[in-house]
């Protein structure tokens, strides 16, 4: 309900639930994710005073800390910038809860040693549990059917964390997307329909997506639908207008808003399936995105790229903020980026001097992505 990686930690008070919680922040943070941290129900809190629970998730590594109570709510998180302008929480790679038992978020529920929270759980008015955290064996407590983990056992309770983000994550489709809507004015022809090998790049690209994604579409403007259209695959007209490949992907992340979205356009005529593999291979779901690191600009490639479901808001808020720039986009978020291990690959091809080089290297003898 807050982060599409979410895990509640619910108890009844002196359950010890901000013990077991900086431990799971500290495992992760050193594990090489960026977790975040919420707090509710505080009582008259203090903020960031030193003994304190914000002090203490922040210690442990947690890049934003978010605590509340019934009149007034607050956000530290790293960076610059006001609050509306830094999308706090989503920053983060996934997102522990304090509280908030009521609500239908994934919870690692704290047993008190007389068992009284069983007692909310038995009469549904705790759901949506994973696992019992307990402080000592106590009989009848497995009669619910979810793991139980002693509260000292924090390797298991770290692996059954990551377990689950990664289950998670792994039901999270990958889709296909090429970007077929540019108006190729350099190029001076539609390069969807330039032939490098047996088919025109359009196909071409299709086919290399299809190897590593579920579905793949098209993305072009509504003028260019009804001549893609006749290739067989299905087109995505852009809804976002003349603001270049944001626009395409946005439109896509529109209709299919719960896709990861594996954009690639169709002007790399030495791209090949190892390159798509290799990409694919290497996505973090837990980030923004996975690009390439582009071997000519030293910045992320935005146009072979995977981006994930929660970019989708914070590309809209760039949009918004007049930054229609996915390479812009990747510098500022969390993404992993990956070295490309053919950097040729990464070339793309926009005007006919280039055109005329790469057809004559595509029929020439020897490996032309060793260039």
């Amino acid at each position: 309900m807050f982060h599409p990686f979410e895990i509640a930690f619910c108890g009844l008070s002196g359950s010890g639930k901000t013990t077991l919680l900086v431990k799971v922040l500290r495992h992760f943070r050193q594990a090489g994710h960026e977790p975040a941290y919420f707090k509710h129900g505080c009582h008259r809190f203090d903020i960031d005073r030193q003994g304190k629970d914000s002090f203490l998730a922040r210690q442990a590594g947690a890049v934003s800390v978010m605590i509340s109570d019934p009149e007034k709510e607050a956000l530290i998180s790293d960076g610059s910038g006001s609050i509306s302008q830094s999308s706090a929480l989503l920053p983060c790679d996934m997102l522990f809860i304090e509280g908030l038992k009521e609500l239908p978020i994934p919870k690692m529920l704290l047993v008190d040693p007389s068992g009284s929270i069983l007692e909310l759980l038995e009469s549904g008015r705790i759901s949506n549990v994973i696992a019992l955290v307990h402080a000592s064996d106590q009989a009848g407590i497995d009669r619910f059917g979810v793991p139980l983990f002693h509260r000292d056992d924090l390797a298991g309770i770290t692996g059954f964390i990551q377990r689950h983000l990664d289950g998670q994550a792994a039901e999270i489709p990958l889709y296909g997307l090429v970007l077929a809507g540019g108006r190729s004015s350099r190029m001076g022809e539609d390069k969807a329909m330039l032939n490098y090998r047996q088919e025109n790049q359009l196909l071409t690209t299709a086919s290399l997506l299809e190897g590593s994604c579920s579905r793949v579409f098209v993305s072009c403007r509504q003028e260019q639908a009804e001549e893609y259209c006749r290739f067989g695959l299905p087109v995505i007209t852009d809804s976002y207008l003349d603001i270049g490949p944001m626009g395409g992907l946005l439109s896509a992340q529109r209709i299919h808003p719960g896709a990861a979205w594996l954009i690639a356009a169709c002007d790399f005529p030495f791209m090949d399936a190892g390159t798509i593999e290799a990409l694919s291979s290497s996505r973090d779901p837990f980030r923004f995105a996975t690009a390439f690191l582009g071997p000519d600009t030293g910045r992320p490639e935005p146009l072979l790229t995977i981006y994930e479901p929660k970019s989708r808001m914070k590309i809209l808020q760039q949009h918004a903020a007049g930054n229609d720039s996915l390479s812009s986009f990747l510098m500022r978020s969390r993404s992993m980026i990956v070295e490309p291990e053919y950097p040729a690959a990464l070339r793309n091809i926009n005007d006919k001097t280039g055109m005329t080089e790469a057809l004559r290297q595509r029929t020439s003898k020897g490996p032309p992505l060793q260039g």
